[in-house]
């Protein structure tokens, strides 16, 4: 498996819905993050660190935020099955959503803290390969993640005022680059 969408794919359906919310949570939370499969399993990382790590299983969602994630929401995570630097949600009840969102971002300000000032990767705005008319007419439509622009056509895209024929290309790319294609 090379991708997140490979992994996710080689599920049963109910558990690759959970998934998918799962992953659209943390790239919407970390648009930023750097997506791959790492240890047979979807992982995420910002300034080169470990962010946060999940896996399906036939009866759980397996979410990893490293020990210190978890020890700062121990008291919310309680109710759920624990291993050492895991936790387990059931398939048949709904992801706690908001709380993955509160963890995702108390890991990257951890990551942010850890990383020397003159180390931090200067991040790229999503959008940076094109034009500014084009970035603009993307923003108007409140349009600022790969997860967003997935949900869209091409010749959707197109339709906006400021977007030409030569951001498909870079849009395209953009896309693949986070699994993802244009809606069809």
């Amino acid at each position: 498996m090379n991708t997140v969408e490979q992994y996710i794919a080689a599920f049963p359906k109910n558990i690759q819905e959970m998934l998918l919310q799962l992953q659209q949570t943390i790239v919407q939370t970390a648009p930023n993050a750097i997506e791959s499969i790492s240890y047979a399993m979807p992982a995420y990382k910002v300034n080169g660190r470990p962010l946060v790590y999940f896996a399906g299983y036939k009866s759980h969602i397996g979410f990893y935020a490293t020990p210190t994630g978890h020890e700062a929401f121990a008291d919310e995570l309680s109710v759920y099955r624990q291993g050492k630097g895991s936790v387990q949600f059931p398939v048949d009840e709904p992801l706690p959503v908001n709380l993955i969102k509160r963890i995702v971002i108390f890991r990257i300000k951890e990551n942010e803290a850890k990383t020397p000032k003159g180390k931090q990767k200067k991040v790229e705005h999503i959008f940076d390969r094109l034009s500014a008319p084009a970035q603009r007419a993307l923003a108007q439509h409140n349009i600022t993640t790969p997860v967003e622009l997935s949900g869209f056509t091409e010749k959707e895209i197109l339709s906006l005022h400021g977007v030409g024929n030569s951001s498909i290309p870079r849009l395209t790319a953009l896309l693949t680059e986070h699994g993802l294609k244009f809606k069809h």
